[in-house]
């Protein structure tokens, strides 16, 4: 029997207040009305920009950060949740239908800040450059800079099958159909290095695997539907590469304090009194 993936540390939430998020948006959950996402940084939700109909945060250089999923109904669903293009169980490429998922329950929030690398440990999120990502580690660089959340309703039982007709000469067997059960596929402390500054603006964002936390879980069946309800996706960039795609202002020009130095003047006519008028 294949399995998926239930969070030992999940918690409920059951009173949800839905806002309506504008552009940019303030620091409130991707949604899709049923089903959320935020982005944490020491547990505060990232703020969103909405540009070309995509959704944007601010990465964080070296910051670590965690994913909360939230289901809004009273079924239970299973998410795939990708970083880079990698699953946040196996750190696999594959398909949605094929990838790993997390369980929530109805009206269940869970929040997940890495790799699970066993039953009872996972390694932090972090961002950082695209060289010291763990895609780069492995080799798998396709997808840096997009966290994505497939969700899959559970499969409804099929109903029972119409009483055969009544026929002396046919046996039931005939007429009736066993219940088929499908279950999804199978669930199957690095420190950021620094920069030169004079790279930073050039530097794209992605996410390393970080040290190592407690997080134990457990496998579940689940028996999903054949393609996902809704994706949540985000792109996270650094600010610069945010303002360089038009989805933020480009800050003001940095004040060259050294030029003004040297040209300055030395003379500008009598003291100014700062008491006077006082």
């Amino acid at each position: 029997m294949l399995r998926t993936l239930r969070s030992a540390f999940s918690g409920s939430v059951f009173v949800v207040v839905l806002l309506l998020l504008g552009s940019p948006r303030p620091a409130l959950a991707i949604d899709r009305g049923s089903y959320s996402m935020e982005i944490l940084v020491d547990g505060t939700p990232l703020r969103e920009y909405s540009a070309r109909g995509t959704t944007y945060i601010e990465a964080r250089k070296g910051k670590e950060y965690s994913v909360r999923l939230r289901n809004h109904t009273p079924e239970r669903i299973a998410i795939a949740l990708s970083v880079d293009g990698l699953n946040s169980i196996d750190a696999k490429t594959t398909t949605a239908q094929d990838a790993r998922k997390w369980i929530l329950g109805p009206y269940e929030t869970i929040t997940l800040g890495g790799w699970q690398t066993s039953s009872a440990t996972a390694r932090r999120f972090f961002f950082t450059s695209e060289e010291d990502s763990y895609g780069a580690w492995l080799g798998k660089t396709k997808n840096l800079g997009i966290i994505a959340a497939a969700v899959f309703r559970e499969r409804r039982p099929e109903p029972p099958p119409c009483p055969p007709s009544i026929d002396r000469d046919r046996g039931d067997d005939d007429n009736r159909e066993g219940a088929r059960l499908r279950a999804p596929s199978a669930p199957s402390a690095n420190e950021p290095s620094a920069k030169a500054e004079s790279r930073a603006k050039d530097e794209l964002a992605a996410t390393g695997i970080g040290r190592e936390v407690d997080h134990q879980v457990r496998e579940v069946f689940f028996d999903e539907e054949d393609s996902p309800t809704t994706v949540l996706k985000v792109r996270y960039e650094y600010r610069d590469a945010l303002a360089r795609l038009g989805v933020v202002p480009y800050p003001r020009p940095r004040r060259d304090d050294l030029a003004r130095r040297e040209h300055a003047d030395g003379f500008d006519g009598f003291a100014p009194d700062p008491y006077r008028g006082r």
